[in-house]
């Protein structure tokens, strides 16, 4: 169950980036965020409201606050370093930050996977960075190298911070996470806010709305797949999202997949199938 929901997590993951990428082509991509993270918290204290779980345990929460600090954090330097590096980079390096909640969950969780686990989480991460694009060659700038680190640290340890705080509750841990975010990208929202007045509301409304549900059930099987599952085999497969991205990039706007893309995605599946007989 735990390979499933982590599964799941990683399309919608990959399917919100997607339509967060299309719409960031109307409006800024921070903003973006800002609106569809509000219709995410919205959507998660429905969930909340509906499941009635009871109250949390304040380290818990904590665990989830600081999962919301690292996701904008990974947001905002990801935007940033695609402002001054190219996707082929960035993306692959971010892509790493997979290895935060791996080195987590085996080192301080004192978790041992399998040989075949092993084997398919490794393949898992090379089919992930590989799908992303690596592009090696020109000079590539030492700014964009480390917000791309940075990028890939706030987006592993939001996964790690998940598994700490799920614990306690899944859908509080997604509640306070979104309300975290929300809070931290409400500056960014008031900064565009003319740039926002001049996109249709009704596009608004349904793009924001789709970005925010899908993002939240996503986060809601993550939490839910790192209570029932390893840790660090969990998070490999929740990383897989940019194959889904670049798979409906490929479908739906009919964008070429290079063939280092076309390996990687297949790699990637492979990682899947060990993962999933493991």
């Amino acid at each position: 169950m735990a390979v499933l929901l982590a599964l799941l997590a990683s399309v919608c993951g990959g399917l919100a980036d997607f339509a967060g990428g299309v719409a960031s082509r109307r409006m800024p991509a921070v903003a973006v965020v800002a609106l569809s993270q509000l219709a995410g918290l919205t959507c998660a204290v429905a969930v909340l409201l509906v499941v009635s779980p009871g109250s949390t345990n304040p380290a818990n929460s904590l665990w989830a606050v600081g999962a919301g600090v690292c996701m904008m954090l990974g947001l905002v330097a990801f935007y940033s370093a695609l402002s001054t590096g190219t996707m082929g980079v960035v993306a692959p390096i971010s892509a790493l930050g997979v290895l935060v909640p791996v080195a987590w969950g085996i080192i301080h969780l004192g978790e041992a996977p399998g040989l075949l686990a092993i084997g398919g989480a490794v393949l898992g991460i090379v089919g992930v960075v590989l799908a992303s694009g690596p592009e090696l060659s020109g000079r590539v700038a030492a700014r964009s190298l480390v917000l791309a680190a940075v990028a890939g640290i706030g987006f592993g340890a939001t996964t790690t911070f998940v598994a700490e705080a799920a614990s306690g509750g899944v859908v509080w841990t997604v509640v306070v996470l979104k309300l975290t975010i929300v809070t931290l990208a409400l500056p960014f929202l008031l900064r565009d806010r003319r740039a926002i007045a001049d996109v249709p509301r009704l596009w608004l409304a349904r793009t924001a709305t789709l970005i925010g549900v899908v993002d939240v059930a996503g986060m809601l099987m993550l939490a839910r797949a790192t209570t029932l599952g390893y840790v660090s085999l969990v998070g490999v497969l929740a990383s897989l999202y940019p194959v889904v991205t670049v798979l409906l990039a490929r479908w739906m706007l009919h964008e070429r997949m290079r063939r280092v893309q076309q390996v990687g995605a297949a790699v990637a599946l492979v990682g899947v199938a060990l993962l999933g007989l493991s």
